[in-house]
């Protein structure tokens, strides 16, 4: 038989577990241990030698009864494992209080000698077993697993019991984010803290959270970026720097963007975008070859591979390239008439560097699977990129895109402070033409500049975006533990 539970509804077989719960206390049976004296690990005592005498605790997660024998699945971080129970090496009396009390759930210790059974399944025979810690809710069905997507996000807890892909790949993300943190370590960066209460938000073009903070009584922000405190510590004398923490933006949540978000930013002295370019190229490499032992990255498709160099064209290049438009030869008039012709809605003012990066939004980023660097950026959409060097319409940003989005974002510094003051001011230019996400005016930032930036480079890519990317998946929900959702 297998060990499924027959109840109508979850509050009854609910109320059947609180009912066992009493009895094993009636039985002087404690319920909820303080510790486990397990040995090894799952992964570990499947190596150890048969006949080894081995001890794991995990959740059991199956539990067939076939006579007087117990057939059930212990797991744990690690690995899972088939455990035997028999009658014989038990006694009755334990073999039944098991096969009665203990539910699918359940977090169980066993220990017993290490053996296959006639088909080969790797198996510890149960000489001992105690109850770590009982579930009073029935588990999701193990074979069918959390269909509904609503359900998989709102009980992360669930999703990643009955789906060890999902459990997997959030001990993917972990090991993404150890990588990022010793390609920088080992090339000398220095990992700082920034605030993420800021009484004035910046750092990119985006709306703000706003909080309160009562013991002062005054208005702050949730940072969208920590990138102008950033460069405050460069003007202190850190050539080189990085933070991984959270940054929230008031905008729209989909397949691609969540209001919270986790992003790594880094600035290095003495360096131009060619070169942030270069390192984070290797970077993306490196966690590559750490992941899959290759310099390659799953699809849908098969892997692609990423070991070559990747090629660098102006958004003007890829306009023509992959959307057939010259965009050099329209005047403003003719590409307000395109953004209407691609149904595109222009944001604040409608500059034409505006409309440049609208109309590549929208007819070419999606074209780009291999790995492509989009280079040399409208000055208008770029507060704080340094002018181009022999364009002065333009500045020296980049932006990364494999598989048709986007996940990185840089570019050389302004250091300097007037040409800074110049690009807030129209950016308070465009806030009045009702941009919302036009950069404030910043002054105390100012004043940091006054004190001299060396030549700069930096680069901002989101955490959940690069986890997509390593993991082959469409919907940054797939790669947060706990995405914002609605109320329900």
């Amino acid at each position: 038989m297998t060990d499924k539970p027959q109840y109508e509804n979850i509050e009854d077989e609910r109320a059947i577990r609180l009912q066992k719960l009493s009895l094993l206390e009636e039985q002087g049976i404690a319920p909820y241990k303080l510790v486990s004296k397990r040995t090894h690990y799952i992964e570990g005592a499947l190596k150890e030698a048969i006949d080894t005498k081995v001890a794991i605790a995990g959740r059991m997660v199956s539990k067939r009864v076939v006579g007087k024998i117990i057939f059930a699945v212990v797991q744990d971080v690690s690995a899972s494992m088939q455990v035997i129970f028999k009658s014989d090496d038990l006694g009755d009396l334990n073999y039944k209080l098991f096969v009665k009390m203990i539910d699918l759930g359940d977090f169980i210790e066993v220990s017993g000698a290490r053996f296959k059974t006639e088909r080969g399944e790797e198996s510890i025979l149960v000489k001992e077993w105690q109850l770590l810690s009982k579930s009073i809710r029935p588990m999701p069905d193990k074979f069918h697993g959390l269909k509904d997507k609503e359900t998989r996000f709102r009980k992360r807890y669930l999703d990643l019991i009955t789906d060890r892909e999902v459990f997997e790949r959030f001990k993917m993300r972990s090991k993404i984010v150890s990588y990022v943190r010793e390609f920088l370590n080992e090339r000398d960066f220095l990992e700082v803290e920034t605030p993420v209460l800021q009484t004035l938000y910046g750092g990119t073009n985006a709306r703000p959270f706003t909080t309160h903070i009562n013991a002062y009584d005054m208005d702050m922000y949730l940072r969208v970026a920590p990138e102008l405190y950033l460069k405050r510590l460069v003007v202190g004398g850190y050539e080189k720097v990085y933070e991984i923490g959270k940054n929230f933006r008031n905008e729209g949540a989909d397949q691609t963007h969540n209001p919270e978000f986790t992003m790594i930013e880094w600035y290095e002295a003495y360096v131009d975008y060619q070169t942030i370019m270069d390192n984070a190229e290797a970077m993306y490499k490196f966690i590559a070859k750490k992941l899959f032992d290759k310099e390659e990255l799953p699809t849908d498709n098969g892997w692609l591979d990423i070991s070559k160099a990747w090629p660098r064209i102006t958004m003007i290049e890829a306009l023509e390239k992959y959307a057939k438009i010259k965009v050099a030869k329209f005047d403003e008039k003719e590409l307000k008439k395109l953004c209407v012709e691609y149904e595109i809605e222009n944001r604040g003012s409608a500059s034409r560097g505006q409309m440049i990066m609208d109309l590549f939004e929208k007819l070419v980023t999606e074209k780009l699977i291999s790995p492509t660097w989009i280079i040399d950026y409208p000055k208008e959409v770029s507060p704080l990129s340094r002018t181009h060097r022999d364009n002065p319409d333009l500045v020296e940003r980049f932006e990364c895109y494999v598989n048709g989005k986007e996940i990185g974002d840089g570019w050389s510094e302004i250091i300097d402070p007037r040409v800074q003051r110049a690009r807030f001011e129209n950016e308070q230019a465009s806030m009045r033409a009702g941009n919302e996400e036009s950069h404030p005016m910043d002054e105390d930032f100012l004043e940091a500049l006054e004190y001299a930036l060396p030549p700069l480079g930096g680069i901002g890519i989101g955490i959940d975006r690069l986890v997509m990317l390593y993991t082959n998946q469409s919907s940054i929900r797939e790669v947060m533990f706990f995405p914002i959702m609605r109320e329900e």
